[in-house]
Order: C-alpha cells, then sequence, then structure tokens
C-alpha cells in the first residue's frame, strides 16, 4: 500500500492510484476481519444469544461499500483522463506494478486456504485477487506507454480495475445484505419445507414458517407444526417434534441444525392472534 502511494504521486498514474485505494481498502478490510475473527470467538451469553456471530456479516458490507466508493471514483476519474491524458512516468510505473503484484500474490497464497470460510475471508480474498489483477494492469499499461506513448493506457487501466472492482462489491453488498434482512438462505425452498411437513404422519397443518441465516453456517427455522389432538395423549407429539427436525436437517441442499417447532393443536391455533398467525 505504501509503495503504491510512493508511485502514484511520484508517477501520476490513474491506475497506480486506484489501486493504492483498493490496497488501502485491502488493509483496512483484513484489519475489520482480523477484529471480527476475534469477537466470533467470544461465547453467547443472556445478553448477546449469538454472541457476535454476525460482526462477520457487517464487517463485510463495509468492506463492500469502501470498495464500492473506491470503484466509482476510479470509473469518473478514469473517462475524464481519456479526453485529458495527464503524462505518466512509465518506467517508475512499471516498477511500482512490479511491487504491488508481488505483494499481492504472496497475500492471495496466505489467505487462499481459508478464503471460503465466512463472508470475511471471502471479502478479503476477493479484495487481494482484484488488487492483483490491478498490479498486473498497472505493469501491462506501463509498458504499453512506454513502447508507444499511449498515454491513455494508463486510464483504460484504471477502468478496468474499476471494472472488476464494481461487480464484487455488489454481489457481496447483496448476499450480506440478505443475511442482515432474514431473508430465505439461498438454496432453501420454504414451500418444499411446508410440502415435507405436512407429509408426516399426524401433521395438519404448518404455518409461522422462517428461515434465515445468523452467520455464515449458520441457518435457523421456526414453525408452527398442527398435530391432531390425540398426539398430546398418546405420546406422538414428541415423535412428531423428532421427525420435523430429521426432515429440515437432511432432506435439503440447505442442513438446517438450528431449529425451533412449536408442536400445537388447531384449538391452539385458533387462539392466536390473526395478525401473527400466517403462512
Amino acid at each position: 500500500m505504501i509503495a503504491q502511494a510512493i508511485g502514484s504521486i511520484v508517477t501520476g498514474s490513474l491506475a497506480l492510484l486506484t489501486d493504492t485505494a483498493h490496497a488501502i481498502t485491502d488493509a483496512s478490510g483484513l484489519l475489520v476481519a482480523l477484529i471480527a475473527a476475534t469477537l466470533m470467538l467470544r461465547p453467547a451469553n443472556p445478553k448477546r444469544t449469538w454472541g457476535f456471530r454476525r460482526i462477520e456479516v457487517i464487517a463485510a458490507l463495509g468492506q463492500a461499500a469502501l470498495l464500492l466508493v473506491v470503484g466509482t471514483y476510479a470509473a469518473v476519474e478514469g473517462i475524464r483522463r481519456l479526453f485529458e491524458p495527464p503524462e505518466v512516468a512509465a518506467g517508475e510505473m512499471l516498477v511500482f506494478g512490479i511491487v504491488g503484484l508481488a505483494a499481492n500474490v504472496i497475500a492471495i497464497v496466505i489467505l487462499s486456504s481459508s478464503r471460503g470460510a465466512n463472508f470475511n475471508m471471502r471479502a478479503a480474498f476477493l479484495e487481494v485477487i482484484n488488487d492483483a489483477l490491478g498490479s498486473l494492469g498497472v505493469i501491462v499499461a506501463a509498458i504499453v506507454i512506454a513502447t508507444t506513448g499511449f498515454q491513455q493506457a494508463d486510464a483504460i487501466a484504471g477502468l478496468l480495475i474499476a471494472g472488476l472492482i464494481v461487480p464484487r462489491a455488489i454481489i457481496l453488498m447483496r448476499d450480506t445484505t440478505r443475511v442482515l434482512m432474514e431473508f430465505t438462505p439461498a438454496g432453501l425452498d420454504l414451500d418444499e419445507v411446508r410440502r415435507h411437513i405436512l407429509e408426516l404422519e399426524h401433521v395438519t397443518d404448518v404455518h409461522d414458517l422462517h428461515a434465515s441465516t445468523v452467520a455464515t453456517g449458520l441457518p435457523t427455522l421456526t414453525a408452527h407444526v398442527v398435530v391432531e389432538d390425540e398426539c398430546f395423549t398418546d405420546g406422538h407429539a414428541a415423535e412428531v417434534l423428532h421427525e420435523v427436525r430429521e426432515c429440515v436437517a437432511g432432506h435439503f441442499p440447505v442442513s438446517i441444525q438450528h431449529s425451533t417447532f412449536q408442536i400445537e393443536t388447531a384449538h391452539l391455533t385458533e387462539d392466536e392472534p390473526a395478525l401473527v398467525r400466517h403462512r
């Protein structure tokens, strides 16, 4: 980050400046990821029943927002420089581009083994990959300028870096927003879940069915399951609860290991407020 910052000042390169801003985002993102990972290790307590598990989602959303700002700036400035290209010191630009690429390759090797662990690691890995591609673009632009004098190559490289940053930032923002909005986990069809539960013996209705994701690898599901009145006198209620739990844990692409079910009769369902009772 420091090397690229110095390089952007020395050379006047937009590509290096954009890559520097991206590197700053990487560094701050990695710091946030480290803090979030540390907080996630804290145990749950009566005031924080999930502990700090969701902090990784909030941190990843912040990283995505920073990336989006950087990418937007690079796009606007790149378009301006296409029409008003400044003089860029190609030789120095090449040197700093190589330094940046080497540093990013090292970071990629370090992060690659854990990139799928959670949103935070995914965000950090994607940022470093994008930064490495950006450094590669800086190198190519420097070579083009040095050999042909085509100064717009720097602006084009800056636009390409923006093109790498913005789509991934939007995807990450979409995924983390889904979690914070408590949307149904991707790959889980609640209509299919309801159908499977209704097929179980003694089950007559399913309502108040909700599913969400607390954090990476922790989907949850809750529902009210209506059973025949006799189930509370002949012992079938406990059996139905066991079968429902097994159903949601093993029949669907998203395995729900943390589920909460309220077993009730039709009479109890009628006593629920109309505004609360829904599909």
